[in-house]
């Protein structure tokens, strides 16, 4: 068992908890870590690919399907739990064993608690005992009752008088003993077909246990040959996470660099984003302030234009309507209502009187020469900077390259050196060599145990023949009989063969005289111990009810707990179990959880001196980082926004501005108005007075088109840029206010308070790197939990022997002694039926005579 604890050392390297050593190796409080954790989890650690561990193909199918002979084996079962129909007697096991490990005495079964187990033993084993009792009463009482009767027939008594009687019925007594006997020996032959299949069958199924001992050995060797690949596997894997290591230590600018920027960015980039903001109202605000400049101009010079035209327009129209011609009657009240209208051609709104915005445009424009979207770059393009900046206070990490690199090729010769420091190849080697050499003894016994099985299988034969040869005698007898009767011949009269039938019916007779009793005692015997292995073994080796009582605590001896362990390891204490071995084993996990070899060795002690290196976390702490160089906002920026805060804008009187441009350009519409006109026109008769006014009306359009209309999208454009800078103005003084808050808030955070940040995130950094060797250290546990020299071989050595023993051969001999068995017990009938029967067959020495006033007797 050296390879075994040679193995069993090299595969506990790989298991660990790297969270538990890094909280050793940190030394900080438990509540400590407990609050940081519930206010920040860890940053989630890139996942490392290590690939598949080079699996192991096993062979052997552990599974049994009898077939056919597989309703015989459960005829047999079903016998078995008639005869002994209670559950495994555990507990009465494990007493005997615990009170008799120090050796049975006499004496000892007087005390009380041993008589007790006795009863319990004898009430369950009541079953097997009656039938035993009944076995062993036949085997004795065969042969006296043999005597006896032969004895009884010497002595012409026991039918042995060769005189018949006759009776009415003695057709009918002929044939239900004829029948009888037809049927005993038909369950004699079934019985002799399924002995004789039983026999067949050890022997067909012991050619099929090589193919179990081929497989099995083949599976060990794969097993001892793929163990050491599989453990260089897991080793060369640590390459991977080196790699990754340095790479990300290489990289260190834009990683932690990165992180830090990502943390800091969720205050600094909405402070900078305003700022940005506020520069694009800045020009917003001037190009809003010119449009209400240009339409100003526009609507207090369109204004006077309008008011001249207007003017015109009505001193002309109201000398038209002082015609003479509207004095008629008729055409008078039109004249007198257009008349009335005249005062409606005249403007509405005045925009001579609002104050004009060139102070507040000025100073915008005075603003604006400070391009603060440049300045505000400058901060994103300074913040942005942070990796480069972290870049080049992390040089010394960066120079250290080579020192970690020494120091991780260091770790990897310690794991390799580990793995290497145990000779299991060579201990594989040997095992491999070992198990050829005990493949080929196995394999030399191969004849003898052909020839001992051909041994064995005439034996059987030969038992079966003693029953043939009674069940020939018995058949030849019933057909010489048969065939041979004569219902016309006397009793003293009967033909040869009729007299050979009968002779051949007392040897059977004689024969299972002879054979019973020998039979009977190889079924007791066969009985007695198959019938128990089947019940005290098979069946709780098949639902591992045996694996509990090995697995018992302290069943072997009082101090030692656990028998496996203590075997295996010599330390009983260890909670390893038979069963949950099996258990493991049987779902092909590895050696390694099977065992639970993780509790005979401390991994911490060693992966906290290799790959938890003390030197390797001073290097990760030395990273320190410094954002004092970043500055967001320049002071040109801080006074340009200042600036612009006291343009004025706020100033302007929006209301007036408002109140005018919300009134219409005149005070009625021009369009109507001269439409109007000219449906008044219309009403008068055809002359001078209709072209006149129809001439008006056209004037007024003209007036509208030329003037009124370029005045109203000038006020349209008044209207929106005053509503816009009355909207941007709005608290203009609070958001700058507002804005500088933020960056000083910001810039504040980056001076002062992002050291926790830095730290924060270094140490995330680190616990990142540290998580690649975490990664490692889990995959290699798990690997070796369910991958790495995994141990299927062992169940299916169990399942192998469960299979050859109890179904290959101990379900076969159960089978032969319950057919045999029944072919004893049905000689009782033969030997009754064949006797009886004989009588009407035999030539008798004297016979019944009777006169002739009775002929039907005669006849009979």
């Amino acid at each position: 068992m050296l390879w075994t604890k040679w193995l069993a050392l090299l595969l506990c390297w790989g298991a660990t908890s790297g969270e538990q050593q890094a909280d050793e190796r940190d030394g900080t409080p438990l509540e400590a870590r407990t609050d940081s954790r519930r206010q920040r989890s860890p940053p989630p650690v890139e996942p490392l690919d290590f690939g598949f561990v080079p699996a192991a193909v096993y062979d052997t199918h552990a599974y049994y399907e009898p077939g056919a002979i597989g309703i015989l084996f459960h005829m047999v079962h079903a016998f078995l739990y008639v005869v002994q129909p209670h559950t495994f007697p555990k507990d009465l096991i494990v007493q005997v064993i615990q009170q008799n490990m120090g050796g049975i005495k006499i004496e000892e079964w007087r005390k009380p608690e041993n008589v007790v187990l006795l009863l319990q033993w004898i009430y369950y084993e009541a079953g097997f005992l009656i039938c035993a009792a009944l076995g062993i009463f036949f085997v004795v009482l065969t042969p006296i009752i043999g005597m006896c009767f032969c004895v009884c027939r010497c002595c012409e008594n026991c039918g042995g008088e060769m005189h018949q009687r006759q009776r009415k019925n003695v057709d009918c007594q002929r044939g239900f003993y004829t029948a009888s006997l037809i049927a005993t020996s038909i369950f004699i032959i079934l019985g002799v077909l399924i002995a004789y299949a039983a026999n067949h069958n050890v022997s067909a199924q012991i050619k099929s246990t090589r193919r179990f001992i081929n497989t099995n050995m083949r599976d060990l060797k794969t097993f001892a040959n793929n163990t050491p690949a599989q453990i260089e596997y897991l080793t060369a894997q640590y390459t991977t996470a080196k790699n990754k290591v340095l790479s990300d230590l290489d990289n260190i600018g834009p990683l932690l660099g990165g992180r830090i920027h990502s943390q800091l960015e969720k205050e600094v980039v909405p402070s900078l984003d305003t700022a940005l903001r506020m520069a694009g109202a800045m020009r917003e605000t001037k190009e809003a302030l010119e449009n209400v400049s240009s339409s100003l101009e526009v609507l207090q010079e369109g204004t006077g234009k309008l008011q001249a035209s207007l003017s015109g327009e009505r001193a002309s129209l109201s000398n038209t309507l002082s015609d003479p011609a509207c004095t008629n009657g008729a055409v008078s009240p039109t004249c007198n209502a257009i008349r009335s209208t005249l005062s409606q051609l005249g403007i509405n709104a005045d925009f001579s009187r609002l104050p004009d915005v060139n102070h507040a445009l000025a100073n915008v424009n005075t603003v604006l020469r400070t391009d603060l979207s440049n300045i505000v770059q400058k901060g994103y393009s300074s913040f942005n900077d942070t990796p480069k900046l972290v870049k080049e206070q992390t040089k010394n990490v960066v120079s250290a390259l080579p020192r970690v690199k020494g120091m991780l090729d260091k770790i990897g010769t310690e794991i390799n050196s580990f793995s290497k420091m145990f000779p299991v190849e060579a201990s594989l080697a040997n095992f491999t060599i070992f198990l050829n050499d005990g493949q080929k003894k196995i394999e030399a016994y191969y004849p003898q145990i052909d020839q001992m099985d051909f041994y064995r299988w005439i034996g059987c034969v030969a038992v079966l023949c003693m029953v043939v040869l009674v069940l020939a005698f018995n058949i030849l007898g019933l057909l010489c009989g048969t065939c041979g009767y004569d219902k016309q011949a006397t009793p003293t009269t009967r033909g040869c063969l009729s007299n050979t039938g009968g002779n051949l019916l007392m040897a059977g007779v004689g024969f299972s005289f002879i054979f019973a009793w020998v039979l009977m005692a190889i079924v007791t015997t066969l009985f007695v111990v198959g019938g128990n292995v089947e019940k005290m073994v098979c069946e709780p080796l098949a639902n591992r009810q045996l694996f509990k009582i090995i697995d018992t605590p302290y069943l072997v001896h009082p101090a030692k707990k656990n028998f496996l362990p203590g075997m295996l390891f010599q330390n009983p204490n260890i909670d390893l179990t038979l069963g949950s071995m099996y258990r493991d084993c049987y779902e092909n996990n590895g050696l390694y959880h099977s065992l639970q070899l993780e509790t005979m060795f401390n991994i911490n002690s060693f992966l906290n001196r290799t790959v938890y290196n003390k030197d390797l976390a001073k290097v990760f702490e030395s990273v320190q980082v410094n954002l004092q160089d970043i500055t967001l906002l320049e002071q040109a920026g801080r006074d340009n926004l200042i600036n612009f805060a006291n343009s004025g804008v706020g100033q302007v009187d929006y209301d007036a501005y408002l109140a005018e441009v919300n009134k219409g350009v005149t005070l009625v519409d021009l369009l109507t108005f001269s439409t109007d006109l000219e449906a008044q026109a219309d009403q008068l008769p055809r002359g001078a007075l209709e072209n006149a006014l129809k001439g008006h009306a056209s004037s007024i359009r003209q007036i509208h088109r030329e003037q009124v209309v370029p005045m109203e999208q000038a006020m349209s454009t008044l209207s929106q840029s005053i509503k816009q800078l009355q909207r941007m103005s709005n608290d203009l003084p609070v958001k700058v206010t507002n804005i500088l808050s933020a960056i000083d808030a910001a810039e504040y955070l980056i001076t002062h308070n992002a050291s926790h940040v830095i730290k924060q995130e270094t140490r995330a950094y680190t616990q990142s790197l540290v998580g690649y060797f975490k990664q490692y250290t889990d995959w290699v546990k798990n690997s070796l939990t369910v991958e790495v020299a995994q141990c299927k071989p062992i169940s299916n050595m169990v399942d192998s022997m469960e299979i050859v023993a109890c179904s290959f051969i101990l379900d076969s001999v159960n089978t032969f002694w319950f057919g045999l068995g029944g072919c004893c017990i049905l000689l009782i009938p033969s030997i009754i039926f064949s006797t009886k029967l004989a009588k009407y067959y035999r030539r008798m020495d004297t016979e019944d005579v009777f006169e002739d006033s009775y002929p039907w007797l005669v006849a009979l």
